[in-house]
């Protein structure tokens, strides 16, 4: 009797595992469900702001909780840049969010505000991470 249990809880569990392949569609789609792309063209960044932005960036404390190409503890800044286009209105919104800091838009970490942070600053710095899509 145990040993036909066994048996049927082997056959049963060989039955109900994915393929290979739909693992692999399965990541895919947790990440498109992760990054959430906004649909949008994307508008002209004037270079000196990203090349500003990203020397504000390497001054701040922006790395503690991010990364350039993989997460940590936020969001990477390529996943960011996958999400929103580069446009006027997202940059104002994303600057803001800096600013004042947040949670819920990646899950579960909460963003630290920067109050002492000028809108201009964290304008720039947004330009500059919005640049990173490619």
């Amino acid at each position: 009797m145990r040993r036909n249990l066994i048996f049927f809880l082997v056959i049963f569990s060989a039955c109900t595992q994915k393929p290979a392949e739909e693992n692999i569609d399965s990541s895919e789609e947790k990440e498109q469900a992760y990054i959430r792309a906004i649909e949008g063209e994307d508008e002209q960044l004037d270079p000196e702001i990203i090349k500003r932005g990203e020397v504000l960036i390497a001054y701040s404390d922006c790395a503690t909780c991010h990364k350039s190409d993989k997460r940590a503890k936020g969001p990477a800044f390529q996943d960011i840049a996958k999400r929103y286009p580069i446009k006027e209105i997202y940059i104002d919104l994303l600057a803001r969010k800096v600013i004042s800091g947040g949670t819920g838009s990646w899950g579960s970490p909460i963003m630290s505000p920067h109050p002492d942070l000028k809108e201009e600053d964290a304008k720039a710095m947004v330009s500059y991470i919005l640049s990173l899509e490619e």
